[in-house]
């Protein structure tokens, strides 16, 4: 594996070939990782890929069975943009690989290309149950990596104000969408300015810089 002309070259050895096989889930082979403990790295080809010439070709490393570095070989996207790309419709192609954890050293110090423990079992294998257990797994050095993140992406989140806005209307609208489906359109109108009037107004102050508070959500 290697990275982009500007980026670090990676190089992982082939190591031992455990299985190779045709999966409709990912997370049969992340589950197996797990199970086996696996330090090495599992290559996951979407079947689309081969029969459309598709941009997602993925290597996805792990060390005692907890996902560590995600890749993406077509594009050279890593972390979780490389997870992203790889959340395709199954089935997939993938093989499993056994190597030795100093072969996997230099790679794993590449923080561009890390993800969080649970990240591949929630993107690729949408399984809660086996995110948990791979967080269980997982040293608590990699749960703090996990939490930073979540907690950037909940900053993120609340900093788009344009994205926060555009829940906000939509939930408006699907209440407006319920309410005349079951007949309360003459309700709302007797409300006129008072209830419905001030809950849209709370709900607009809050995106206001004074009120904009992460504890209020």
């Amino acid at each position: 594996m290697s990275g982009s002309t500007d980026g670090p070259v990676l190089e992982i050895p082939r190591g031992d070939l455990l299985r190779s096989r045709v999966v409709s889930d990912v997370g049969t082979t992340l589950s197996a990782a797990l199970d086996r403990e696996l330090t090495g790295y599992a290559t996951i080809v979407p079947q689309e890929t081969l029969l459309l010439a598709g941009d997602a070709r993925g290597v996805l490393t792990f060390e005692g069975g907890v996902p560590v570095l995600a890749y993406n070989t077509v594009t050279d996207s890593g972390g979780p943009d490389a997870l992203a790309e790889l959340a395709v419709p199954g089935p997939y192609r993938v093989e499993l690989h056994a190597v030795g954890a100093e072969a996997l050293r230099a790679a794993h110090e590449e923080e561009a290309l890390r993800v969080p423990p649970a990240a591949a079992a929630t993107e690729l294998a949408d399984d809660p149950d086996l995110a948990e257990r791979t967080r269980e797994a997982a040293p608590a050095d990699r749960l703090a990596d996990e939490e930073s993140e979540e907690a950037d992406a909940v900053s993120a989140f609340l900093a788009d104000d344009d994205r926060i806005a555009a829940i906000r209307e939509q939930a408006r609208a699907e209440a407006r969408e319920r309410a005349t489906e079951w007949g309360l359109d003459d309700a709302l109108a007797d409300a006129g300015t008072g209830s419905t009037a001030d809950a849209d107004s709370n709900a607009d102050d809050a995106g206001s810089p004074d009120a904009d508070r992460p504890e209020r959500f």
